[in-house]
């Protein structure tokens, strides 16, 4: 194994900017990194969700940052430190020198970790780095969730690069319930979740109502309610929210994550918009 196979990827992107090669390398990066984690039994007891999860496999045009798990299992002593070991010998392959560090709070039920790199951009031919020839370290943060909600569902996918391995991820049922669970029930407004809404019900995916009640259940203001979750109940909750939010406030968050060529869509971000995203979802999903 080589830097090649990095710089073979990296020139693929055909990048015109110093944001667009650092953003590429990044994503590069969270390639190898998960594939590295399938050389260890991490697949095991995890399964893969959340931005980057849609990203790698599905395809979604948005940048991400993360990389987000969850347990098949309850396990509060799930420990992160041997994955986090083995990620830097196998990235140490392809001219990385990971830092790790783990940042999961005491009694935590989301165990915390970051991974970060500032040799790759060194030993790569890179076209647009600063005068400094200096580019920003490369950091990703790693969660993964040791008190799942119950009900999620998934599926095997598999990676071609850097090589072919496969990875456990929720279901696309699974990952939209989750991700209207944080529409829902975060406490600050994200465009990225509000730019995956559009993905999914552009998509009529459907949801998985045993995963949104539990997880609704577990962590927001529904917490400890017995609800009975069904389209309706969602279709309305999401009404709701939709017209309580700031879109400029949820513009500003996504603006850093879209490319170049989807900036101008994000000026008709608006309550109508959304609502109309979500009527037409509702006309055509059970």
């Amino acid at each position: 194994m080589s830097t090649k196979i990095i710089q073979d990827r990296l020139d693929s992107y055909q990048c015109n900017t110093a944001i667009e090669e650092e953003q590429a390398l990044r994503e590069i990066t969270q390639e190898v990194a998960l594939a590295a984690l399938t050389r260890t039994d991490f697949f095991k007891y995890a399964s893969f969700h959340g931005g980057t999860c849609l990203r790698i496999f599905y395809g979604i045009n948005r940048f991400s940052e993360d990389f987000d798990f969850l347990l098949k299992e309850p396990d509060h002593d799930f420990s992160l430190d041997s994955y986090l070991k083995s990620l830097s010998i196998e990235l140490d392959a392809y001219g990385y020198k990971l830092e790790t560090t783990d940042r999961t709070k005491a009694d935590s039920a989301v165990k915390k970790a970051f991974i970060k790199d500032n040799s790759i951009g060194k030993v790569l031919q890179l076209s647009h780095l600063r005068a400094d020839r200096s580019m920003r370290k490369i950091r990703i943060k790693l969660e993964i969730d040791t008190n799942p909600p119950e009900g999620s569902n998934y599926e095997i996918k598999y990676l071609d690069f850097p090589f072919v391995s496969s990875v456990t991820i929720q279901d696309l049922p699974s990952l939209f319930a989750g991700k209207i669970h944080a529409l829902l029930c975060r406490e600050y407004t994200k465009g990225r979740d509000w730019y995956d809404f559009i993905w999914y019900t552009s998509r009529g995916v459907g949801i998985n109502y045993q995963f949104l009640a539990s997880a609704l259940k577990q962590q927001g203001p529904w917490r400890g309610q017995e609800l009975k979750i069904c389209k309706e109940w969602c279709i309305r909750t999401l009404r709701d929210k939709i017209c309580s939010l700031d879109w400029q406030e949820a513009k500003n968050d996504i603006r850093r994550f879209v490319r170049q060529n989807e900036l101008s869509s994000l000026e008709l971000w608006n309550r109508e918009l959304f609502l109309d995203r979500l009527d037409k979802y509702a006309s055509k999903v059970k």
